[in-house]
């Protein structure tokens, strides 16, 4: 199994730090809004990933955070006129919601940044120890890049480079003028009026960015891992910046493999709020199942470029239709196909079967090529189509079911067609919602709500009452 490796810009073989397991950082959102499909690429990517790792009989230890402290967050909550922790904590939960909906397997461990400000003081203030940070007179704590010979490895950027490039991409704090570099960055700063803070031995704030997930990946996964990924936005300043204070730190090699996915582009473009093309996965759900979407995300290789649109999100729906009508075609001979052994021709059908397998391994295996991979068990669609009849046996119909589901197991596609719910099994849930709302029992109307989201029911709460849809 091969990965293309940003740190070498090479593909290497995987070789885990231990036989069978497998340690995986991906970082997560900040959850100040809904989810857009550019987070959504990552999450489904990385998820992916960690599906064929398990496959390929590996124990894999999974890590996402959740950046729950942010100039976003405390924007959205001084909007509202609530504490940051209610913004946050809803966005937790709305992303939760997306993310089942695109069939994420839970994290083995979903840290906030929050819960984990102890390590970060502790860290920040080993590096200050060891002379690759230091405090400035109101309290902010900077990392001293120049302390770092290696600064700069990931993103492959020397320090003549590096200034312009900080400087545009990175927020501006209170008191940048006392850095002792430009390229220095923040690892805790100073609270502002009407922020959250934590008391700290240099001032009570909030920590840096980068130092969150440094302190997350070694508290859940250990000094060291074996994958670290992300969105390709993230290798400089954000992943640069880890790797950094990880290793000044704890002294050892942060991550053996960086991994990280092309962006997303909307018809063309640069998804931003500015031009209008920002699509969130909540407003994408409305409109398609969102296995729809998770299809259209793996027809590329995670490396390229990816363009949304909605002619792509079409083509991927009439595929994920395909996947699920031959699918549908062997469960219906399953239970109604001649019973006992396979025909001989069936046997040699069957045997062809390892043919589909080796070419979606040998894609994955090739630095996880989902195109290829997809494409593989297209050629299978087709071959089930041609051999799976009404009367074949159901053993013969079993036997490419298995190999079809395990595939598309692989890839988080779920092969079983949704059945519509009844108007009035839909108006009874919405009513429980009603009643749990005014007994003050938000928690379960959240989750009537969700579970009425899954299964395709838009609702939208008006002042003439609520109002529903199908997807």
């Amino acid at each position: 199994m091969k990965i293309f490796n940003t740190l070498s810009r090479t593909k290497e073989e995987f070789k885990p730090l231990q036989d069978g397991q497998v340690s995986m950082y991906v970082c997560g959102p900040t959850v100040y809004n809904f989810i857009h499909i550019g987070n959504a690429r990552p999450m489904i990517v990385f998820d992916t990933v960690r599906r064929y790792f398990e496959y390929k009989g590996y124990k894999v230890n999974y890590v996402s955070n959740f950046t729950d402290v942010d100039d976003k967050i405390i924007k959205a909550a001084n909007e509202e006129g609530v504490e940051s922790s209610v913004i946050s904590e809803r966005f937790i939960r709305e992303c939760l919601t997306d993310m089942k909906g695109m069939n994420i397997m839970p994290a083995t461990k979903n840290p906030k940044a929050t819960e984990e400000i102890d390590g970060m003081i502790e860290m920040v203030q080993t590096l200050i120890d060891k002379g690759h940070a230091y405090v400035a007179k109101d309290g902010t704590v900077y990392f001293r890049v120049k302390s770092d010979p290696n600064y700069g490895k990931l993103s492959h950027k020397n320090m003549d480079d590096l200034e312009s490039a900080f400087t545009e991409r990175t927020l501006k704090v209170s008191g940048e003028d006392q850095k002792e570099d430009p390229n220095d960055f923040v690892l805790w700063k100073p609270k502002k009026e009407g922020e959250p803070f934590w008391v700290s031995p240099w001032c009570e704030g909030r920590p840096g960015w980068h130092i969150e997930c440094s302190v997350m990946s070694k508290k859940y996964l250990g000094t060291t891992i074996d994958i670290h990924a992300g969105g390709e936005d993230l290798v400089f300043p954000h992943h640069e910046n880890e790797i950094a204070q990880s290793e000044c730190a704890n002294g050892e090699p942060f991550a053996k493999y960086w991994m990280h996915n092309a962006f997303l582009n909307i018809d063309g473009t640069k998804m931003s709020k500015s031009l209008g093309n920002f699509r969130t996965v909540r407003e994408i759900s409305e409109h398609y199942d969102l296995q729809v979407l998770r299809l259209f995300m793996l027809s590329a290789q995670y490396r390229s470029p990816l363009n949304f649109s909605a002619d792509m999100m079409e083509s991927a729906k009439t595929s994920l239709e395909r996947i699920r009508t031959a699918s549908e075609n062997q469960r219906t001979v399953m239970e109604n196909g001649a019973e006992g052994a396979m025909t001989e021709e069936e046997t040699k059908n069957a045997a062809l079967l390892k043919d589909y397998i080796a070419k979606f391994e040998s894609a994955m295996d090739d630095d996880f090529n989902t195109a290829d991979a997809v494409s593989a068990v297209f050629e299978l669609v087709r071959f089930s189509n041609s051999t799976v009849k009404a009367d074949s046996t159901k053993e013969y119909a079993k036997t490419v079911f298995d190999v079809m589901e395990k595939l598309c197991g692989v890839l988080g596609i779920i092969t079983e067609t949704k059945k519509e719910m009844l108007d009035s099994d839909i108006e009874a849930m919405i009513q429980a919602r009603q009643d749990a709302r005014k007994a003050k029992n938000f928690a379960e109307a959240d989750r009537i709500r969700n579970e009425l989201l899954e299964k395709g029911i838009i609702l939208e709460d008006t002042r003439e009452g609520v109002k529903w849809k199908r997807a």
